[in-house]
């Protein structure tokens, strides 16, 4: 089987956690060839724990060199488009984390840039590679009426599952100018995205989509399709500034509703599913933390017995990691010509979605109370 050399740029938590651990599990398909990132303190740390040869402190390096055929995009969420555009336009294939990109320039850009060179694009959303997830939408495609689903993603801080979970190299050795420079260049691109008016509240409502909606919404139109619109959508905030704010919406299917809620609490648990109501059974996928591999997606169906109740049935139709499935599929379309069901083009309508959610919390807090 052909082996792809894999270039990762940024190493932290989303690369020690998830991707090397699956790339080594693939190692018939995928060899680690390649590291960049900023921190001397993650690359020599990440490098030697698994045995990466090369080390680069600037992503240009990593693509300046001929030992790499596809390239990890796992660095900051402002940097995505910039490094894969840069990987395209050597030749590379490109796996990018989520979100793809902040602005719609950047992904028409991205979507132009794939055309252009014929390489592989695919967004990092993992949940879509699941068999359970493939299996719900087969239900729920046979199911004679949908009368309501729900989105559900409250997770609690990462400090209390993440930790526990896993070791990773910390990249604390950096001067306080790049992560201010970081943190800039992201308010640059999500005031773009908004209009150069939007409010510091606006921006970080934008991010939260971004970083953590995203998920859900791909997963959503993977099972339901694209809704026809956002009937309302609004921001609470806690009262402790450490958990953040928790959104809700709904969103416009025609015959029936999607109701959306995600957030952070401090609960140690994870909440994130996707449920379908149909008029007599209810057909839902669980999802486990990201940070626990191996945490079998879960599908389960409840359906009406007569008069007398209901009866649940689940199905675990693999133990595989989702972000492991995720690298068969992006090796199958790297080497076979496998299509990409999270390509860019795909992930565009997560940020359009991501954008009128945006828009229409703001209408909901600039409205007066009755």
């Amino acid at each position: 089987m052909e082996r792809v050399r894999v270039g990762i740029v940024g190493g932290g938590d989303a690369a020690q956690v998830m991707h090397l651990p699956s790339l080594r599990m693939l190692e018939d398909r995928f060899t680690v060839t390649a590291l960049a990132d900023v921190s001397r303190r993650v690359l020599d740390g990440v490098g030697a724990r698994w045995q990466i040869p090369a080390r680069h402190a600037d992503w240009r390096a990593l693509l300046a060199g001929d030992d790499v055929d596809a390239v990890l995009v796992a660095c900051p969420n402002a940097y995505h488009a910039e490094v894969a555009l840069a990987a395209l336009e050597t030749g590379r294939h490109v796996l990018v984390e989520k979100p793809m990109c902040l602005t719609r320039r950047e992904a028409d850009a991205l979507a132009a840039a794939q055309r252009e060179s014929g390489r592989v694009v695919q967004v990092g959303y993992m949940r879509r590679h699941a068999p359970a997830l493939a299996e719900a939408a087969r239900l729920v495609a046979a199911l004679p009426e949908i009368r309501f689903a729900r989105v559900r993603d409250i997770l609690c801080l990462n400090e209390l599952l993440g930790d526990q979970l896993s070791r990773t190299v910390r990249a604390d050795d950096l001067p306080p100018a790049v992560a201010a420079r970081a943190a800039l260049d992201q308010e640059t691109l999500l005031r773009e995205a908004l209009g150069g008016d939007a409010t510091p509240e606006e921006l970080h409502t934008l991010f939260l989509l971004l970083s953590l909606v995203t998920h859900d919404l791909s997963a959503m139109r993977d099972v339901l399709g694209m809704p026809r619109g956002v009937l309302y959508a609004a921001r609470r905030n806690a009262r402790n500034d450490r958990t953040g704010p928790l959104i809700s919406a709904a969103f416009d299917y025609g015959d029936f509703v999607c109701h959306l809620e995600a957030g952070f609490d401090e609960l140690p648990r994870v909440e994130c599913d996707l449920q379908v109501y149909g008029t007599d059974r209810v057909v839902r996928v669980a999802y486990g933390s990201s940070f626990a591999r191996n945490m079998p997606v879960r599908l389960s169906v409840e359906s009406a017995v007569g008069r007398i109740g209901s009866v649940t049935s689940e199905a675990i139709p693999t133990w595989e990691d989702p972000f492991v499935g995720e690298w068969r599929a992006f090796h199958a379309a790297v080497c076979d010509g496998a299509p990409v069901r999270a390509s860019a083009h795909d992930a565009r309508l997560d940020l359009e979605l991501c954008l009128e959610l945006s828009r229409a919390i703001s209408r909901s807090t600039d409205r007066s109370p009755v």
